[in-house]
């Protein structure tokens, strides 16, 4: 199995064996050239699947089945949507079907996900191991927006229209969540209040930094570009800057609400978290991972079952849980 993350920047890919072994230990990239358009990103993605064989040694011919992510919008089915979306404003993409497009080009069944739900998938297989099929875990992966994922006995939850685990726009309740006279936080998607207008690097430049900049009057982020504010919140955080730990405080809140909903759904085994988030320190990824898991409401018993972790090797997780569903669909 060969798994193709497709992203704004670059292809990430793997190879993976039929008894589950990843063959590439490392990130294996080459641009996806998605701002040209679909036919010059299918050949980026052809690329990268001939690239990622060359590094593991494996012949074309030995490839049954190829996983394929990309970010969202789509359908279940990889039709891109006919709105467009961040990563694919070129106008050939709208209603473009992604999926079928490379299956042609490759000759191969070719299988889609988005890429927060094949990061979800990855998380949830790497932590349970022989038990995954036995387990359920809910994922939230911060990023530019907040994506996520569902994972029921080892299988990804999709919905209807593929729209499931599209956690980030689950409206939240601002009681307790809010500082007095904050704004209800507005989303990309024309919502109040969702969790993506928190949990997000979108989140932080619209909403968060702009409230708590007006409590740190004579803060350094004053007066600086707000794309590179919102960036350099993380890094601040790192160092113990009050202001940008109370930003990511109340971000953690908001994750921890999400998980509380999630809880009376699906009563999950894990509850992971992922993105630039916890791509930090260790100090920071485990102080922030403490704030989600404390300001998650679950019963005594759900408590005592449930674990709070991080998604492992996301660089690749997205690759990785490509393969695994590729694998899932042939057996």
């Amino acid at each position: 199995m060969v798994g193709l993350d497709n992203g704004g920047t670059v292809n990430n890919a793997t190879v993976m064996t039929p008894d589950g072994r990843f063959l590439v230990d490392r990130l294996v990239e080459v641009p996806s050239r998605v701002t040209e358009g679909p036919a010059a990103a299918i050949d980026a993605l052809e690329e990268a699947l001939d690239t990622v064989l060359a590094v593991a040694s494996v012949d074309r011919s030995a490839v049954r089945a190829v996983g394929l992510d990309t970010p969202g919008p789509a359908s279940a089915l990889g039709v891109i949507s006919s709105r467009g979306s961040t990563n694919f404003l070129h106008p050939g993409w709208r209603g473009f079907d992604v999926r079928s497009a490379l299956e042609e080009r490759l000759g191969v069944p070719v299988v889609y996900n988005n890429d927060a739900n094949a990061a979800s998938l990855y998380a949830h297989v790497r932590y349970f191991g022989v038990a995954a099929d036995l387990r359920s875990s809910v994922a939230a992966i911060v990023g530019t927006g907040l994506g996520g994922g569902v994972v029921h006995k080892g299988q990804l939850v999709t919905g209807a229209t593929g729209m499931a685990g599209e956690l980030g726009h689950v409206l939240l309740p601002t009681e307790g969540l809010l500082e007095p006279g904050q704004p209800v936080p507005r989303c990309n998607c024309g919502q109040y209040g969702d969790v993506e207008s928190y949990a997000s690097l979108t989140g932080i430049r619209n909403n968060l930094l702009p409230y708590w900049l007006t409590r740190y009057p004579r803060h350094d982020l004053h007066g600086v570009d707000p794309h590179q504010a919102a960036r350099a919140v993380r890094g601040l955080g790192e160092r113990g800057d009050e202001m940008a730990l109370k930003i990511f405080e109340q971000q953690a809140r908001a994750l921890g609400r999400l998980f509380t909903i999630a809880s009376n759904f699906t009563d999950p085994d894990a509850y992971f978290v992922g993105g630039g988030v916890v791509e930090a320190a260790p100090s920071f990824r485990d102080w922030y991972l403490k704030q989600v898991a404390d300001s998650t409401t679950l019963r005594d018993e759900q408590r005592a079952a449930a674990v709070f972790a991080v998604v492992p090797d996301l660089d690749m997780a997205g690759a990785r849980g490509s393969a695994i569903a590729a694998l899932a669909a042939l057996s």
